[in-house]
């Protein structure tokens, strides 16, 4: 297997493009359309990407809902103030949680939230010294952590969000995530009605963004670089409406990099998918064959990102880079909060 170059991947973004902010009008984003076959680019508004989907084509979304997993607290016994970002729950109220700074955290501590709301104590440390933390509350975790909790935006965005439920897609359900399948953020209620008025079926999967997916890749050669799981659900309903779009020779398009590395976690080697649930490590870069999806609706990522690698594994490495050239030309925003591409 011949090696792969992070640099590869690279571009140079101005700072100012980076979106702090998200648009009054959800759907009134910049759209960049790439067309993987030819390269072409055209700029439309979000609210066009219904131009680019036909009856009988299956738009697959990420249900999924951000938990507010950001938690402010302090050292019991001192005043030492610390940070814990909820990751992945696991039994019995535990948490494998990030904290900062670690090295306040040692198994045994214990750490208050909200004048005592909440109590954590740090039972262990695991790999890249995460620690698993165990929750101590009266009444239910989800109510607390909504009133206590803050939303886990990204280091690069440094604005404060006034409205918690603007990092969160209109269709959000079932919660888990660290992070939100930013692609989906672009759609309001009133397109995906539009979208299914006009004969398109919408499968619902979820997949739990874990941060894992934002972990810069660290070593020179991409092929070594190891995704952490993240936890996915198909339901029989999903999978049939991908099916039949596949025997009829439409197209099935997914709405983010999640959906993306659902469908394709999930699907034999046929590209059939069925009811499912499970963890899924899948990294893909060029080179990738894919299984399921056609067309990828997402936004513009950070450089040398595994989310990068993904799209430039459908579209291509040269006519990504390409198209981000002219994004940055056309000032269009980039990540969380930013504009959005289709390659068709």
């Amino acid at each position: 297997m011949r090696s792969m170059r992070k640099e590869d991947f690279y571009f140079e973004l101005p700072e100012e493009l980076i979106a702090q902010d998200p648009l009054v009008d959800r759907s009134g984003s910049k759209l960049l359309v790439l067309d993987k076959e030819t390269g072409n680019v055209e700029h439309r508004i979000f609210k066009n990407v219904i131009d680019y989907l036909e009856k009988g084509d299956c738009l697959v979304i990420n249900e999924t809902k951000v938990i507010p997993a950001r938690l402010f607290g302090a050292k019991v016994g001192t005043d030492a103030k610390i940070e814990v970002l909820l990751l992945k729950r696991g039994e019995n109220d535990t948490w494998e949680t990030l904290v900062r700074p670690g090295k306040k955290a040692k198994v045994g501590t214990r750490i208050s939230f909200g004048d005592g709301l909440l109590v954590g104590e740090v039972v262990d440390v695991v790999e890249e010294g995460n620690r698993l933390i165990r929750f101590e509350y009266e009444g239910i975790f989800e109510e607390i952590l909504d009133q206590l909790g803050q939303m886990p935006l990204p280091p690069y965005i440094t604005h404060q969000l006034e409205d918690k439920n603007r990092y969160q897609t209109v269709y959000a359900k079932h919660s888990g995530s660290a992070a939100a399948p930013t692609a989906g953020l672009h759609f309001t209620p009133e397109l995906l009605q539009e979208i299914e008025d006009k004969g398109i079926e919408i499968a619902r999967v979820t997949l739990h963004v874990g941060l894992g997916t934002f972990r810069p890749v660290k070593v020179e050669n991409i092929l070594e670089h190891h995704m952490h799981s993240e936890f996915y659900q198909v339901s029989q309903d999903a999978a049939d409406k991908i099916n039949l779009a596949k025997e009829n020779g439409k197209k099935v398009i997914c709405v983010g990099t999640t959906s993306c590395r659902t469908v394709e976690s999930a699907a034999d080697e046929n590209g059939r998918l069925k009811e499912t649930s499970g963890w899924t490590d899948i990294f893909i870069y060029p080179g990738y064959q894919f299984k399921v999806l056609d067309c990828l609706i997402t936004n513009f990522h950070l450089p040398e990102s595994t989310l990068v690698m993904l799209v430039s594994a459908l579209a291509g490495r040269e006519q990504v880079l390409a198209a981000y050239g002219e994004a940055i030309k056309e000032r269009y925003r980039f990540f969380s909060f930013g504009d959005a591409m289709i390659i068709k």
